[in-house]
């Protein structure tokens, strides 16, 4: 069963906001004419508002749409109370995104008789919490996560729809091949070059026909996945972590606010690298322009690294050595648009070697401190000294596949904090 909650972040502010219900509402993440609309509502949908499309555009289909400042923090604890209610009915819950989930109800049929009127429960608890009353979901069943998918896609809004043996060509014949879930305009006409113009032609063509469309063993998988078999129920681990943020005007023109921002994505890196218990080997760094030039460095550790501030150390270093070999008075210019730290490679705290002749054995236990402390107090109570030139230069900003931190190892509580609630 696949739970995928209708235009979330835009029904989350308007839950929050009785004010908004009913009304076009379009959630962007800075406040600026040119901001990305990362969510309209059903009611900016309705005037052709699309994900991802610029305000002042949005503006031009719906002169009035009101924008929304995100509040990750909000979705985030919403999320969780969505993920509480779908645990109550099974225990192994697939947190997808942070709007979707699946459940896994193989071993659940002898409890669970009737599917759809499982359905028809969840979505009636969901809304029966006081806090969520206002939140519908799209609910697909099917035999396989893929297709279960598939079904929350073919009824929008507030749908249910169940895909058996019986019904799944009366359903397919009614789609596209761009309406199955990763099919994009490149495998379309891969699939149409051998003959193959509808999803109901690719479930019935054979594994090697779609082995030649897919150039492999991708052709295999759709294959299984149109005929009722299971090749998606999986979840892997880090192999990146990285924090990305856009530039404001403002911001760009101080270089204090700049290397405000960095010591930020840092230390954001360094909280989901405590939580998970890991550090890295390996770290990147890049810088884009408004004129649409970038500069980008990789950096290899000697040791591994778990600390905001070394982090930022080392990104600074390649970046002093890059400006001296180019001769180049400073990267971080008034033309900054957007900024980003990665890190990968990681190695566990428990297999951390020291060297018999530094102190980090002494700073990796008081970071443990500090990050005691916060768990316990919350995460603003206690802050380097380096964090406090501009606290807030950097915004919560949310994705909506951003929460795999939140379950694995820790559960990472700082998430859902507030940053303006510990001021």
């Amino acid at each position: 069963m696949y739970v995928d909650m209708n235009s979330f972040f835009a029904s989350c502010e308007q839950q929050l906001r009785p004010e908004l219900r009913g009304k076009p509402v379009g959630v962007i993440t800075h406040p600026s004419a040119t901001a990305c609309v990362i969510a309209p509502s059903k009611e900016a949908k309705d005037f052709g508002v699309k994900t991802g499309m610029r305000l002042n555009d949005c503006k031009l289909l719906c002169p009035q749409i009101i924008p929304v400042l995100a509040r990750p923090p909000k979705y985030r604890q919403l999320h969780i109370r969505i993920v509480d209610i779908l645990q109550h009915y099974c225990n192994d819950v697939m947190v997808k995104s942070i709007d979707e989930a699946l459940l896994n109800l193989t071993n659940y049929r002898l409890v669970y008789k009737d599917m759809l009127a499982l359905g028809r429960q969840i979505k009636a608890d969901i809304t029966r919490d006081e806090k969520m009353d206002y939140l519908k979901c799209s609910i697909g069943i099917a035999p396989n996560s893929f297709l279960a998918k598939l079904g929350t896609e073919l009824q929008k809004r507030d749908g249910l729809v169940q895909i058996t043996r019986e019904n799944i060509d009366e359903q397919l014949a009614k789609l596209s091949l761009k309406d199955l879930p990763g099919i994009a305009s490149r495998n379309e006409r891969r699939l149409q070059m051998i003959g193959i113009k509808t999803p109901l032609q690719m479930r019935h063509a054979s594994p090697a026909l779609l082995r030649k469309a897919f150039g492999g063993v991708v052709g295999n998988y759709w294959h299984t996945r149109l005929n009722f078999g299971e090749v998606d129920l999986y979840s892997n681990n880090f192999r990146t972590m990285s924090a990305t943020r856009t530039i404001s005007r403002k911001q760009s023109e101080s270089r204090q606010a700049l290397d405000s921002m960095l010591i930020s994505l840092c230390t954001k890196l360094e909280q989901r690298l405590m939580k998970q218990c890991v550090f890295c080997n390996e770290a990147s760094f890049f810088i884009r322009y408004h004129n649409y030039t970038s500069w980008d460095i990789t950096i290899k550790f000697t040791q591994p690294v778990q600390d905001a501030m070394e982090l930022r150390r080392y990104i600074l270093q390649k970046v002093n050595q890059m400006e001296a070999d180019r001769n180049i008075e400073t990267i971080f210019t008034s033309q900054v648009a957007q900024m980003g730290v990665g890190i990968q490679k990681f190695s566990s705290d428990m297999c951390v070697q020291y060297s018999l002749f530094d102190n980090r054995i002494r700073q990796d236990v008081l970071r443990k401190a500090v990050y005691n402390i916060k768990d316990t107090y919350g995460k603003n109570i206690i802050r380097k000294a380096s964090e406090l030139f501009e606290p807030k230069v950097m915004r919560d900003a949310i994705g909506f596949g951003s929460v795999k931190d939140m379950y694995a190892n820790n559960f990472n509580q700082y998430a859902i904090e507030d940053d303006e609630d510990d001021e």
